[in-house]
C-alpha cells in the first residue's frame, strides 16, 4: 500500500482512509492510472459483520458502473458489491475464495474483492471524498 493511504480518519468506530475515494454504497476504490482496485468499506464489513461466503464475477467480464460485480454473504444478510466504473474486470481477489473473512480483517488490503481497467474516465461525480464519506456515515448513523 502506497504512504498516503496509512492517513486514517475514525468516525465512531469505522475507519476511513485517506487516498481512495468512495461509493455511496460503501465502496472503496484506489485508483491506478486506469485500473481501479475496489473493496468494501470499514463500515460495509462491520454492518455485514462476519462475512462467511464471496461469490466473485470472472475475471475478462465487461461491467458497467452500479452492476454488481461480487455478492457478500455475511451471518446475518447478502450484500452486493458495485462497480463504479465502467470497464473490463482484470482480476478478482481469489483468497477471498477460501478466506472470505480477510474483508472483515482488512478491508482496506488484503479484503479487496476486485480490479477493474477502466473504460473512460472516472464518475468523479459520483465518488466521494474521504471526508464527504464520513459525513455520509454520520447521517446514515443518526
Amino acid at each position: 500500500m502506497s504512504q498516503d493511504i496509512k492517513v486514517k480518519t475514525k468516525i465512531g468506530e469505522y475507519l476511513i482512509k485517506a487516498g481512495l475515494l468512495y461509493t455511496e454504497t460503501d465502496e472503496w476504490i484506489k485508483v491506478e492510472d486506469n485500473l481501479v482496485t475496489i473493496g468494501i468499506t470499514d463500515y460495509a464489513q462491520k454492518k455485514l459483520r462476519y462475512i462467511v461466503n464471496v461469490e466473485l464475477t470472472e475475471p475478462g467480464t465487461e461491467v458497467k458502473a452500479g452492476e454488481s460485480i461480487a455478492v457478500l454473504e455475511s451471518v446475518k444478510t447478502i450484500a452486493d458489491v458495485y462497480s463504479p466504473v465502467d470497464g473490463k474486470l482484470v482480476e478478482v481477489n481469489e483468497n477471498l475464495r477460501d478466506n472470505p473473512d480477510l474483508i472483515n480483517k482488512d478491508p482496506y488490503g488484503d479484503g479487496w474483492i476486485a480490479k477493474i481497467e477502466m473504460a473512460g474516465s472516472l464518475p468523479k461525480d459520483k465518488l466521494l471524498s474521504p471526508e464527504e464519506y464520513a459525513e455520509h456515515i454520520k447521517s446514515k448513523e443518526e
